[in-house]
């Protein structure tokens, strides 16, 4: 018989819906979502010995997004993110400071925050792992 007591005590997942992303360096991309976007690592597997690790769990906003390393050996190959983007729901009064720390952090601007079509305040950006993230506010 195997021990299956957990690592760490089980997180609780925010929300209804959970993004799920495989990214090259999870260790990596959740230290850059704390500064970009205020995440808290609420659950980590430890690195194997390629310093990868299959699961973590962050907390964004009141949201849970989760992520894990390639492992081609075990038929999860590296695939660059794309057709998709997550989008961050935030009132007028904070999606500047939101904004600006996410660029502040590294990430690429592809479309400015500005009002659009819908009357809202959008923007988008790409992190350094590839991923598009969108910013949106209703305006007051």
């Amino acid at each position: 018989m195997t021990d299956q007591t957990p690592i760490q005590p089980r997180a609780e997942v925010l929300g209804g819906l959970t993004p799920y992303l495989q990214v090259d360096g999870a260790f990596k991309a959740a230290d850059f979502y704390k500064k970009a976007f205020g995440a808290e690592q609420v659950f980590a597997y430890p690195a194997d010995e390629k310093g990868r690790t299959m699961h973590i769990h962050l907390h964004i906003n009141g949201s849970t997004l989760m992520l894990g390393d390639a492992y081609p050996e075990h038929g999860h190959p590296h695939k660059a993110a794309q057709g998709y983007t997550l989008q961050l729901h935030l009132d007028d009064g904070d999606i500047d400071f939101w904004w600006q720390r996410a660029v502040d952090a590294g990430c690429e601007v592809v479309t400015p925050l500005q009002v659009m079509f819908w009357g809202d305040r959008w923007g988008q950006l790409n992190d350094p792992f590839g991923v598009a993230w969108a910013m949106n506010a209703p305006v007051k």
